[in-house]
């Protein structure tokens, strides 16, 4: 038992078992806070801490996972190739938008870092609170923040997108699927993009493309906010 707790594939296996196991509990209950990542990052942390075992053990597995978020992050270009045709339709709106949306999170951090006096650790960890998670570790570690910080910013920040982008809509008086799914995706990422789907096709595949623009977006001006 010992000598497969000391190889990568413990830490491997019990990801992807907590992740399936996420997956599963979401499809059921179908509510945005049973989203597969919390649940697998709490089964996780539940699973080493009853039964004592050494976060070193599970880091050789999560490591091996971890060099594919690269590869992964490139994959995000197929998006805004599938959707090329409505994108060329609406490039101004959808370019401005995602634009908007990455300048105002990384503004919000920045301020409110400065407003509560936080450790520039804690900013280089928040900073890419709204983009995917690849892209988000990748920054967060060019800055030296806590990729772990990051990916629970991120679980937030998508969760409240899922809960909050209908209402927020109806209260400011967006009905352009263009403008709604560009707002979701430049905020709140992958599970905000789940809600988009769910209101519509448009909306969604807009919210797709602003996912990935976004990222490249916040690549570009993070540097700037971090000075």
């Amino acid at each position: 038992m010992l000598e497969v707790l000391n190889t990568p594939l413990f830490g491997i296996t019990l990801s992807i078992i907590a992740f399936r196991i996420g997956i599963w509990v979401n499809q059921k209950i179908r509510h945005p806070l049973a989203n597969p990542l919390l649940i697998a990052m709490t089964l996780i942390v539940l699973i080493l801490v009853a039964f004592d075992i050494p976060l070193d053990l599970y880091e050789k597995g999560s490591a091996v996972i971890t060099l594919f978020l690269a590869p992964v992050t490139a994959v995000l270009a197929l998006s805004i190739y599938r959707q090329r045709a409505l994108l060329k339709s609406s490039l101004l709106p959808v370019l401005l938008g995602t634009l908007a949306g990455s300048v105002a999170s990384l503004f919000s951090i920045k301020w409110t870092s400065n407003l509560l006096g936080l450790d520039r650790v804690f900013l280089a960890s928040l900073l890419s609170k709204s983009v995917t998670t690849p892209i988000a570790i990748a920054i967060t570690e060019q800055f030296g923040g806590i990729p772990a910080l990051t990916v629970a910013s991120t679980v937030i920040s998508g969760t409240l997108g899922n809960l909050l982008a209908p209402m927020l809509a109806k209260i400011f008086f967006i009905k352009d699927p263009v403008a709604h799914g560009v707002g979701i995706g430049s905020c709140s990422h992958a599970l905000g993009t789940s809600k988009a789907l769910e209101i519509g096709e448009v909306e969604g595949a807009m919210s797709s493309i602003a996912i990935s623009l976004s990222g490249v977006f916040t690549v570009l001006l993070a540097p700037f906010f971090f000075l």
